[in-house]
């Protein structure tokens, strides 16, 4: 298995160019087709704003057109620099539909953490949760704090036997593969058998040509599991977060795990999640 296709998202928020820069590194790593998936809010172009005023509404499309042409056009040079071709996207309709729609048709997605002091990473409510709710994909949310300075050569895999958790781990098995340092981290359970686990995970990335250590986290009273695994990734200095993503629609809701919750809002290294 490999990343043959990329894809990134963009939008006109601070980090947009950072996350470029990002994709275009993982895709000559892995000589993948990258595409550039421009995807903004659509709040601004609602019925009710055309109806009261067109002409501002005419000013607001041309802008927000303009917008577009200057990130295509940063992204094309950020390519012909790397020395690699692109391909552009800025599809229309519903940005959760639009983005999960193409996030299908690649390996491996590239998304940002909101920010929110920063309106412009804004594109709907829960957008980076929904896409990768929904994509069925593996995706990388990248944190909007700091700068990634490097990444996947050393990993923490959350381990706790679930079916997301499988799914995560078989889909960052090319980046584990580049990665000098792999621990895989069970946070234990009363009575569980949480340290067979981590050596049967160990074993199963050995016989992938991964060497991998195992630990178990003893729960403590009054600190949540992320808590837990944020702390852990500061200890050991990591650079790339795997992980299973949890959650369920109720109505129009979108409700997360809270492990899963913690990490999209507080995360501090990328994180590969698979649902």
């Amino acid at each position: 298995m490999s990343y043959r296709t990329l894809l990134v998202h963009l939008d006109d928020s601070a980090h947009s160019d950072a996350r470029v820069e990002f994709a275009l590194e993982l895709a000559e790593r892995y000589d993948a087709h990258l595409i550039g998936l421009y995807v903004v809010c659509q709040d601004m172009f609602g019925p009710l704003f055309k109806g009261r005023d067109r002409v501002r509404f005419a000013i607001v499309e041309a802008q927000a057109r303009q917008r577009c042409e200057r990130a295509q056009a940063r992204f094309l040079a950020a390519g012909q620099r790397a020395g690699r071709a692109l391909e552009w996207r800025a599809p229309a309709g519903p940005a959760v539909e639009a983005a999960t729609l193409h996030a299908r048709h690649a390996d491996l997605v590239i998304v940002g953490q909101h920010n929110p002091d920063d309106p412009a990473s804004y594109i709907a409510r829960h957008f980076p949760d929904d896409v990768l709710m929904a994509c069925g994909r593996p995706v990388i949310v990248m944190p909007y704090a700091g700068h990634v300075r490097s990444f996947a050569d050393n990993v923490l895999i959350a381990w706790d036997g679930s079916r997301e958790a499988a799914r995560a781990l078989a889909d960052a098995l090319p980046l584990l593969r580049h990665a000098r340092f792999v621990t895989v981290t069970v946070v234990s359970r009363p009575h569980g058998k949480d340290q067979q686990q981590g050596i049967d995970v160990a074993a199963f990335l050995q016989r992938h040509g991964i060497e991998a250590s195992f630990a178990t986290l003893p729960r403590l009273a009054g600190v949540s599991t992320g808590k837990m695994l944020l702390d852990r990734l500061s200890d050991l200095h990591v650079n790339l977060l795997v992980m299973g993503a949890y959650g369920h629609r109720r109505i129009e809701e979108r409700v997360l795990g809270g492990v899963t919750r913690t990490m999209l809002e507080t995360m501090t290294v990328p994180v590969l999640m698979s649902h």
